[in-house]
C-alpha cells in the first residue's frame, strides 16, 4: 500500500514546493496596472505612480501604526514622517539623514538599550508592514539582502547593506 502512494506523493511534493516557491516570489506587484494591464512593482512603477502609492497604500497604514502605538505624538502625519523636509521639495531619497542614523550591530543590540520599546515596535510591525505594502521581501541576516531598517536608516557612516 505504502508502494502505491509512492508514485503520487513523488508528483504531488514537487508541485507544492515549486507553488510555495513562486508564491513567495519578490517583488510582488502591489502598484497600478501598467500598459500591459498587469500591476506594477514598485520599481517597476514611475514617480507618480510611486507618491500615488505612497499615499493610499504605504502612508494610511504607517500613520495608523505609529496613531495605535503613541497617538499624541502621531495624530497628524504626512510624508515628512519618514522623509523629513526634503518631502517638501519632492526629495523622497531613501535611506534619509532625516531618521536617526543606527549603530550597524547587526543585532541591534545599542538601539534596544537605549529604546526598547521602539526598537521592537519598528522591528516586529513596521518593517513587515512597509515592506508588505511596498512589495518588497523583509530583510534576511542570512543574505542581508531585503526591506528593513536601514532601508530608511542610515548606518553610522552612510547607507549599509546595498541601501
Amino acid at each position: 500500500m505504502i508502494t502505491e502512494r509512492r508514485p503520487i506523493l513523488l508528483c504531488i511534493c514537487p508541485a507544492l514546493i515549486s507553488g510555495l516557491l513562486l508564491s513567495g516570489c519578490f517583488p510582488k506587484k502591489v502598484g497600478p496596472a501598467g500598459p500591459d494591464g498587469k500591476r506594477l512593482t514598485w520599481d517597476m512603477m514611475g514617480a507618480e505612480q510611486r507618491k500615488t502609492h505612497m499615499k493610499t497604500a504605504v502612508m494610511p497604514r504607517a500613520a495608523e501604526l505609529f496613531r495605535s502605538w503613541r497617538p499624541e505624538n502621531y495624530a497628524v502625519t504626512d510624508c515628512t514622517l519618514c522623509h523629513g523636509k526634503g518631502a517638501r521639495t519632492g526629495d523622497f531619497h531613501m535611506p534619509t539623514g532625516h531618521l536617526p542614523r543606527l549603530s550597524g550591530d547587526w543585532t541591534l543590540r545599542p538601539e534596544f538599550e537605549k529604546y526598547p520599546e521602539t526598537t521592537r515596535l519598528k522591528l516586529d510591525r513596521l518593517v513587515p508592514l512597509m515592506s508588505e505594502a511596498l512589495g518588497k521581501k523583509s530583510f534576511s541576516l542570512v543574505t542581508r539582502r531585503g526591506f528593513g531598517c536601514y532601508s530608511c536608516h542610515l548606518g553610522p557612516s552612510g547607507p549599509l547593506f546595498g541601501n
